[in-house]
C-alpha cells in the first residue's frame, strides 16, 4: 500500500498555513509606489497573481529597497510555482528587514519545494528564535524533518504544533494529526498513526487524504475490509484518485473479491494513464495479469 506523498500535502496546507500573511510596512503607505503595492495586495486577495506579480515589480522599480514589496512578490512566486524567484526575493526582503519572519517562512517553504530541506529547517528556525511560541515554523520543520526520515524529531515538532495551534483552525489542526499519523507510521507505530488519521477525518471530512492513509494503516495491520472502506472514501471525495482504485482493488484481492479487485484495477490504470502516470500504469496491469492468473488457478483447481 502506498502512502500519501507528502510533497503534495505540504503543497496543499502551507499555502493557507503561510502565504496568506501579507507583510505590510509603514513606508509603504509613506510612498509615491504605494499605489502598486496596495494594488499588489488587492490582487493577492483575488487571487490574481499574474497582476499581482506586475504590481510589486513596479513598487520595486520605483523604490529599490523596498522590503514590504519584495516579501510580496516572493509570496507570489510561490503561488506561480517560480521557487527560486521566490527564495530570490525573500532573500533580499530578509537582507533589508533581518526580523521579517515571513520572509523567513515563505523562504523556507520554497527551499523546501526545491527539495532542499536543510534550508528549509534553517530558516523555520530563524522564525523560532524571532518568534518561539508561532506554531507554523515548528509544522513546516517537523514536515522537513520527516523528508529527511528524522520522523521522531518531526513528531516533536507536530506535538508543539498541536500544543499552539488555536483549537478553532480546525483544518490545520486536521492536516497536523494527518501529518503526525504519517511520522508514526512511518515510525511503525501503526495503531498511533491510526489514531491521527481518525483525530484528521474527525477534524474535516471532506478531506481524503487522512483516509487514503488510514486506509494504508489499516491494510498494513491486515484489516483489509476498513481499507476497503477507507479507499472507498477516498474515490467518493476524489473519483480519480488512481492510487486508491489500485489500493482498494489489492485489498479486494486479499479478500477473495477477484472481480472486484480487476475491476479497480483497470480504473487505476486508466486514470493513470490520463494521468501520464505510465510505470504506475503498468504495475497496475502487471497486478491484474497476477489477479487473472489467480482466477484461472482457482478455476482449474475447482475442476479437478
Amino acid at each position: 500500500m502506498k502512502l500519501m506523498n507528502r510533497y503534495y500535502r505540504f503543497i496543499v496546507h502551507l499555502v493557507a498555513a503561510i502565504v496568506i500573511f501579507l507583510y505590510y510596512s509603514q513606508a509603504a503607505f509613506a510612498s509615491s509606489t504605494s499605489i502598486f503595492f496596495d494594488l499588489g495586495i488587492a490582487n493577492v486577495n483575488r487571487g490574481d497573481y499574474q497582476e499581482a506579480l506586475i504590481n510589486f515589480t513596479e513598487a520595486i522599480e520605483k523604490k529599490n529597497n523596498f522590503g514590504a514589496a519584495y516579501s510580496n512578490r516572493c509570496l507570489v512566486y510561490l503561488q506561480l510555482e517560480k521557487y527560486q524567484n521566490a527564495v530570490n526575493d525573500c532573500t533580499k526582503a530578509i537582507n533589508l528587514s533581518p526580523n521579517n519572519t515571513e520572509a523567513y517562512l515563505n523562504r523556507g517553504l520554497a527551499y523546501f519545494r526545491l527539495g532542499n530541506y536543510q534550508a528549509s529547517i534553517n530558516d523555520n528556525n530563524q522564525v523560532i528564535i524571532l518568534n518561539p511560541r508561532d506554531f507554523r515554523p515548528r509544522y513546516n520543520r517537523g514536515i522537513s524533518y520527516a523528508s529527511l526520515g528524522k520522523n521522531q524529531e518531526a513528531i516533536k515538532d507536530y506535538n508543539f504544533a498541536l500544543s499552539e495551534i488555536p483549537s478553532t483552525n480546525s483544518i490545520s489542526l486536521g492536516e497536523i494529526y494527518n501529518d503526525r499519523g504519517l511520522a508514526f507510521l512511518e515510525s511503525h507505530d501503526i495503531q498511533a498513526a491510526k489514531q491521527d488519521f481518525s483525530l484528521a477525518i474527525r477534524l474535516n471530512q471532506a478531506n481524503y487524504r487522512p483516509y487514503f492513509n488510514r486506509g494504508c494503516a489499516i491494510a498494513l495491520s491486515g484489516d483489509y475490509k476498513n481499507a476497503v472502506r477507507d479507499f472507498g472514501q477516498v474515490i467518493l471525495l476524489n473519483p480519480n484518485h488512481a492510487q486508491a482504485y489500485l489500493n482498494r482493488g489489492v485489498a479486494y484481492h486479499r479478500l477473495g473479491y477477484q472481480q472486484a479487485a480487476i475491476a479497480d484495477l483497470q480504473m487505476a490504470a486508466k486514470h493513470f494513464e490520463e494521468q501520464g502516470q505510465i510505470i504506475a500504469r503498468g504495475k497496475a496491469l502487471e497486478i491484474i495479469k497476477l489477479v487473472q492468473q489467480k482466477i484461472l488457478t482457482n478455476s482449474v483447481i475447482a475442476l479437478r
